[in-house]
């Protein structure tokens, strides 16, 4: 826990640490360089003991006013006013020092020297010349003052002073030009150090915004990215990748493709370590009950030097392209079958309706015994069965409906209902049930939608021969956020092989004996043409499921 927070606040922690090693730096050399000098001088008996209690005296100095200093820190702020009045002090002892040990034959006169450079440090080129001028100034004042005699080494006798005029000016002027070229150097060296270091923070800097940029589109794209280094464990995982395989990064971190991510793993290949080229392959994969297909572009991770070192892996879903591509070739499909149907259908019209009138003609004025009314009979059942095919064929054909009403689509599921009852293929074992809970009309086609419903509630009935339950639920929902009528119909017949599945809504197949197999694949163009969904699901033997979705207005949900 910090004992000072506002010193540390106000002149911020990498300062407030400097000022602390600061001083204990000046404590820790203080201490062992005069305790080191002392000791030597006094196991050479080069110093009295009047000198050595100077030396103790400074020491002691040194540690009181190194608490001093802690303390004004705390009290005054300004970290410039706080080193001036230590490099000052300093100064000083320092002058003591030299005295007390010899003055000009002081061996301690360089520890100006370490009071210019600490002040360079913290105050720059002005506190070094400062700090020089500071030293110059006491050191020729204590070198003059000793060569005149008005002051005496401590150790030495009155007259005790055998330095010439000229050594003892050579020495002021050596020690003056070595004190400001070190302020001069340091402060050069300290500047350096410091434009490289703001050079350096600005360059972290732009390689952190750069980085944080990558990250950003990387993160953004909606591909997923997985990185693999050589051994095939995963690097990094971008959103998107998480998302898409439902595998959190933090899991997968370091792990093997093979375990993480196993349906991934097969597709990566071993490249040379110069090769780069690009692979892609269809995936099928199974998440949350859903299959989806994913696209994988995989390319090889270089160095600079071009040198394989991993592998990038890219992850598409394209289940919805995927989609939109059956749903184009099956429309494309329709189109065409829809053209030949349309022109199958008004060449067997025309003939069709000279038969029909020709056989009315014959049935209005021939008076026909038994056997021949019941060979007439089976003629215009195939007259019937013609025009239904014809129907039908209209009904494949045409890409929009003729006419938009309002629908009560409940109306028309309970006309249906009661209709269902008299068909040829219902059975009194059949269990009905259903139910309605749509207020608002939708907008469509009503003999279209009603062809819907009954062709599926029909199919339904054909599937229970020894009966069964039939179930018609329908009601309002949700699908991309447009408002819609969901209308179930199911059953527990005998239901529809999975390899069937894929095919019922293409039309002419059928997986029944008389079928024509246009039942569905009119349900399905109908439902299209609406702007609406139709979806099954089916266990054979077990019975089937039909879900039609259509909106309440003409929008496309598809």
């Amino acid at each position: 826990m910090n004992r000072y927070p506002n010193i540390v606040q106000s002149i911020g922690p990498t300062v407030y640490k400097r000022v602390l090693r600061l001083l204990f730096c000046r404590i820790l050399i203080v201490t062992f360089m005069l305790g080191l000098a002392t000791f030597i001088q006094f196991k050479a008996k080069s110093l009295p003991e009047q000198s050595l209690s100077w030396i103790y005296i400074i020491i002691i100095l040194h540690y009181v006013f190194s608490f001093l200093y802690l303390m004004l820190l705390k009290k005054n702020k300004n970290i410039s006013v706080n080193i001036y009045l230590q490099l000052i002090t300093d100064n000083f002892l320092t002058t003591t020092l030299v005295y007390a040990t010899g003055g000009i034959s002081s061996i301690y006169s360089s520890f100006y020297h370490m009071v210019i450079i600490y002040s360079a440090l913290f105050l720059n080129l002005r506190g070094s010349i400062f700090s020089a001028s500071m030293s110059s100034i006491l050191y020729g004042v204590l070198l003059n003052l000793e060569y005149y005699r008005f002051i005496h080494p401590l150790y030495a006798p009155h007259t005790d002073y055998t330095f010439s005029a000229g050594y003892a000016f050579a020495s002021i002027f050596i020690y003056i030009v070595s004190f400001f070229t070190v302020a001069i150097l340091v402060s050069v060296i300290v500047e350096k150090e410091k434009f490289t270091r703001r050079l350096l923070a600005k360059k972290a800097s732009e390689f952190n915004k750069l980085d944080l940029l990558h990250r950003r589109i990387i993160e953004s794209v909606d591909s997923g990215i997985i990185t693999v280094d050589l051994s095939g464990k995963i690097q990094s995982m971008n959103q998107a990748a998480q998302n898409l395989t439902g595998t959190r990064f933090e899991i997968a971190k370091n792990q093997p493709l093979t375990q993480a991510l196993p349906f991934i793993s097969e597709t990566i290949s071993h490249q040379d370590h110069k090769e780069q080229r690009l692979t892609e392959s269809i995936v099928p994969y199974l998440s949350h009950s859903e299959e989806k297909i994913f696209s994988l572009a995989v390319s090889s991770l270089l160095d600079r030097k071009h040198i394989k070192i991993g592998e990038i892996i890219m992850i598409r879903d394209i289940t919805l392209v995927k989609e939109m591509e059956l749903q184009a070739e099956k429309s494309k499909r329709l189109a065409l079958i829809g053209e030949m149907a349309a022109g199958l259908a008004h060449e067997i019209r025309n003939p069709l309706a000279s038969l029909g009138g020709s056989i009315q003609l014959l049935q209005k004025n021939l008076i026909l015994d038994q056997k021949n009314q019941r060979l007439m009979n089976i003629v215009l059942r195939g007259r019937k069965q013609l025009e239904n095919l014809v129907r039908d064929f209209l009904l494949l054909s045409r890409s929009s409906p003729k006419r938009m009403d309002e629908i009560r689509i409940c109306e028309l599921i309970q006309d249906t209902i009661e209709s269902i009852k008299y068909a040829s293929a219902w059975n009194d074992d059949i269990i009905l049930n259903h139910s309605c809970q749509v207020k608002d009309p939708i907008l469509g086609n009503q003999t279209e939608i009603k062809e819907i419903i009954w062709n599926l509630t029909l199919n339904a009935v054909q599937s229970m021969p020894d009966g069964g339950m039939l179930n018609l639920k329908c009601n309002e929902v949700y699908v991309k956020k447009i408002a819609c009528v969901s209308i179930q119909i199911s059953d527990t017949g005998c239901g529809i092989e999975n390899n069937d599945i894929p095919n019922i809504f293409v039309p002419f197949y059928t997986t029944k004996e008389r079928g024509t197999g246009l039942g569905l694949a009119i349900v399905n163009r109908i439902t299209e043409s609406h702007g609406g969904k139709l979806s099954i699901k089916s266990t054979l033997g077990k019975g089937s499921c039909f879900t039609i979705l259509l909106p309440q207005t003409a929008r496309n949900i598809i």
